[in-house]
């Protein structure tokens, strides 16, 4: 059996980039899991709502790209901050189950109201990244994909910085590790679940604009967050270097399976995956040993 290894390298290259997003998402759904101990399973539709916001302000009000995003970025830190205000918070000290079963709620309430104002169909977001074809000696990679990729790691970067460096990044994660404790400290806990909240909605919007600028934006856009879901329960459900690693494997294994298998065996793939690494590790690969019952 003959096997072309640029072909090999090219369908691999295709799968980081995908799996860039997904770690880069799935680093979205740690922090907030760490700071709030909320499985965000909404996190697909906060995606999908974020590349909604830039349609809506690129394509239907006009304004420049250059403008748009940070638009969209700041419009979708608010309402990470208004969905905690108003749905988390209240469930503090309610059984996990409950913060699960509002953020079910809210995928459902997302996806209405995208419908209701954007109707159901498929829409194209402005092109704005660059279109010329990348070549890597024999292989070949899709633009969209590459760069996307690169944002995703550029982001991972600088959050992880900014996170361990900065003062409210350090209480974000002294309130991870015990809660109890950042309040003896006088750190101000509902405020860094806020913060957590923002800036999670906010990391998912970028990954939401990409996704939306390689494959088009529809309201079942959401269906991305299965597969991060995926990632961050293969990684461990509390884990920033697992949602990273997770997001790379299942972006490479869904990419292979597609290519030599069909894309109607990529969710097969990924879910026995997930089977696999949840009978040797219920915690995920680099989850802490802690199963909570929901």
């Amino acid at each position: 059996m003959n096997i072309d290894w640029w072909l090999l390298f090219e369908i691999s290259l295709a799968g980081l980039g995908t799996g860039g997003l997904y770690a880069l998402t799935g680093l979205a759904f740690v922090m907030i899991y760490k700071a709030t101990r909320v499985v965000n399973i909404a996190i697909g539709e906060m995606l999908m709502i974020s590349a909604y916001i830039f349609f809506a302000f690129s394509a239907g009000m006009g304004l420049p790209v250059w403008l748009a995003i940070p638009g969209a970025l700041l419009v979708s830190g608010a309402f990470g901050a208004l969905v905690e205000r108003t749905m988390i918070r209240p469930m503090l000290g309610e059984s996990p189950i409950s913060s699960f079963m509002v953020t079910v709620g809210l995928s459902s309430i997302l996806v209405g109201l995208v419908e209701l104002i954007w109707t159901a169909d498929q829409q194209r977001l402005p092109e704005f990244l660059p279109s010329k074809p990348i070549e890597i000696g024999e292989a070949f990679v899709s633009p969209k994909i590459f760069y996307g990729f690169w944002i995703a790691v550029l982001l991972i970067v600088v959050v992880l910085l900014v996170f361990r460096f900065w003062r409210g990044g350090v209480a974000l994660r002294a309130t991870a590790s015990d809660q109890a404790a950042a309040y003896s400290m006088g750190i101000n806990v509902p405020r860094v679940f806020s913060l957590a909240w923002v800036a999670a909605a906010m990391i998912a919007g970028v990954a939401g604009i990409v996704v939306g600028s390689i494959g088009g934006i529809s309201s079942a856009m959401g269906v991305f967050g299965l597969s991060v879901l995926v990632v961050v329960i293969f990684g461990g459900l509390d884990s920033v270097l697992g949602a990273l690693v997770g997001g790379i494997l299942v972006g490479l294994v869904e990419a292979l399976t597609g290519f030599y298998l069909g894309g109607e065996y990529k969710i097969l793939a990924t879910f026995s995956l997930l089977v696999l690494i949840l009978m040797v590790r219920p915690y995920g690969l680099f989850g802490t040993h802690e199963i909570e019952r929901l």
